[in-house]
């Protein structure tokens, strides 16, 4: 009985963590930094490096300032070697990266960019979502 009973705890953990991956956002990242204020939602408080600018699209006319997004590297966008390191990363938005010289969905401080990606790769694929 216990044995069952731990079988299915096991698919309900892997059906979650497929429903939750299958959730996810998918978008691009590229990376800014090491200077990271002003920025136009905090202007010279420091928010630490775990941070991002969000593109027109998230930008919500501001309303992103705060929200807090978990992201994951899917793959590269170039011929870089390994562009993923794996695991994820929760950035705060504390910045917008307009159009059109945003070439990205998210543009992540050089910290959060290089704890899931390859800094060589400058720009990847990514699976986020809002936590």
């Amino acid at each position: 009985m216990a044995k069952a009973a731990a079988v299915v705890l096991l698919v309900a953990a892997l059906l979650g963590c497929l429903v939750s991956a299958s959730l996810a956002d998918q978008g691009t990242a590229t990376y800014y930094g090491p200077v990271y204020t002003p920025s136009a939602c905090y202007g010279y408080q420091d928010e630490g490096t775990m941070i991002a600018a969000a593109s027109d699209g998230l930008w919500d006319n501001g309303a992103a300032c705060g929200r807090m997004y978990q992201v994951s590297c899917a793959g590269g966008t170039n011929a870089t070697p390994n562009p993923c390191k794996g695991g994820s990363v929760t950035v705060k938005i504390v910045d917008r990266c307009p159009s059109p010289g945003c070439q990205a969905t998210l543009d992540l401080s050089q910290e959060a960019f290089n704890t899931i990606g390859n800094l060589d790769a400058g720009k990847i694929l990514i699976n986020y979502n809002q936590v």
